[in-house]
């Protein structure tokens, strides 16, 4: 094993441990408790995320919890490319590969606290928002190309589970085609083949993840049955 390798590795180590511990303060959580004194997973449809505050507790709570799912996503994934832009290595564009790795390694393990929080008994979210803080620090066209699928999604059918799902089935698709053609296949050739293959099974493999923590919203999305985005206004 190389030098260039064990660094990657044992960086790789700390930065999981570290988002993971990050990504399982639940901010769903935290600020329906400060708002109602509940438990946003004994309201609703027992999420731990965005929607669920939205329709269960009211915008003020819900907006908080984009928020800050979205800022634990961003810092999560800054704090891998960091980490792993200390690696001492020759090749810059070999560096610049890695300082993604950093980061996608970063946010995957906060995506997966929120999903199964440590400190609240491993009951989160799906982790929809801050996938995509993920993708905004890690790549902004895919995030770009993901939010305008988002929201064309949403104001032609009202269902943020949908749309979630669609970006996720889509986030493999444009990792691929922005690394591949617009990466790998630029002139100079600077960002390597394995880079596009890295960072197109990250995304398949958190799309298929996030697909798979919506099941329940896929089963009532083939029975008709699953409700459109409606706020609940606190009295």
């Amino acid at each position: 094993m190389t030098p260039l390798t064990t660094s990657i590795i044992l960086r790789g180590i700390i930065t999981a441990v570290i988002a993971y511990l990050f990504g399982s303060i639940s901010f769903a959580v935290i600020f329906t408790k400060m708002s109602s004194k509940k438990d946003i997973r004994e309201m609703g449809s027992g999420n731990a995320g965005f929607t669920n505050v939205l329709r269960s507790v009211g915008v003020v709570p819900a907006v908080f919890t984009l928020v800050f799912d979205f800022l634990k996503g961003v810092i999560a994934s800054f704090v891998g490319s960091w980490f792993f832009s200390t690696i001492e290595c020759a090749d810059v564009r070999l560096t610049d590969e890695i300082i993604v790795y950093g980061g996608l390694i970063g946010g995957v393990f906060a995506i997966i606290g929120h999903m199964y929080p440590v400190y609240f008994g491993f009951k989160g979210g799906k982790g929809i928002v801050t996938a995509a803080a993920m993708m905004a620090v890690t790549d902004w066209r895919v995030f770009l190309l993901i939010v305008a699928t988002f929201l064309i999604m949403f104001f032609a059918t009202k269902i943020i589970s949908l749309s979630s799902i669609t970006c996720a089935a889509l986030y493999g698709v444009y990792t691929f085609i922005c690394t591949f053609f617009f990466d790998y296949m630029r002139g100079d050739h600077w960002y390597s083949l394995r880079y596009v293959i890295i960072c197109t099974l990250f995304a398949l493999l958190l799309g298929t993840f996030v697909i798979i923590k919506h099941k329940e919203n896929i089963k009532r999305l083939l029975k008709g049955e699953e409700k459109k985005i409606t706020a609940k206004k606190k009295s």
